[in-house]
């Protein structure tokens, strides 16, 4: 393959951002005076996940999804919020999760020794910043691309194209984008134009889109870039 760029999705690739997440709501939740019960933080997350792919399509701003969506979830238990007081104070609980996926610190590093790494997410600034620190991952990638800071996100083709532009002798043919997100990860770099990798630890089916390799673990990315 040769591939001599990799670019890595974070959350639920590198970091488990599910820990986290569970961490996250379950301090939120007791602050707010609702149970923090399974069935409550499911309620919470299918919700979540229809604003984020609202947002992915471009129907819905990343700032409105973050002012609105506690918001509209505590409508349900008749608890009246302020939107953007309460997602700052889910933020400060999410900064506080940084549990690695296993192997990621270990597989980060070898890969560093010979590919240029990159950080591509989705995820707001702040929290990304923090955690990547706090897990020990940061040192060994040469940038991050951060869709807050960049005004827009994956899977959009320009959110790759600021990234190309600013990676330095970039061949396309020798990129690779790795993530658990079909629609974000996978979709954008189809739209990018560049090889993917799906981490698929569950083995879901890929439906329409079809990503050009699939792992259920880091490690199996030694056996793809063949070089370890």
């Amino acid at each position: 393959m040769g591939y001599e760029t990799i670019l890595f999705d974070i959350d639920d690739t590198l970091l488990d951002f599910k820990a986290a997440e569970e961490q996250a709501l379950s301090w939120l939740f007791q602050d707010m005076g609702v149970d923090p019960t399974e069935t409550v933080k499911n309620n919470y997350k299918k919700m979540n996940q229809g604003f984020w792919r609202d947002h992915e399509a471009g129907l819905l701003s990343r700032q409105e999804l973050l002012d609105n969506r506690f918001r509209l979830f505590f409508e349900q238990y008749e608890r009246d919020v302020d939107g953007p007081e309460t997602e700052a104070r889910y933020r400060h609980y999410l900064n506080q999760g940084h549990q690695l996926i296993s192997n990621s610190l270990e597989v980060v590093e070898n890969l560093s020794r010979k590919k240029d790494l990159y950080v591509v997410t989705n995820g707001v600034s702040a929290t990304q910043h923090q955690r990547l620190k706090k897990s020990g991952l940061a040192p060994y990638f040469k940038k991050f691309f951060i869709s807050e800071e960049m005004g827009v996100h994956k899977p959009m083709k320009e959110f790759f194209d600021i990234v190309f532009a600013e990676i330095p002798r970039l061949d396309k043919e020798k990129t690779v984008i790795i993530g658990d997100s079909l629609t974000s990860d996978i979709k954008g770099g189809q739209v990018a134009g560049i090889d993917t990798i799906w981490m698929n630890p569950q083995e879901k089916e890929a439906n329409e889109i079809e990503p050009t390799f699939q792992i259920k673990k880091l490690t199996d990315l030694y056996q793809i870039l063949e070089e370890f």
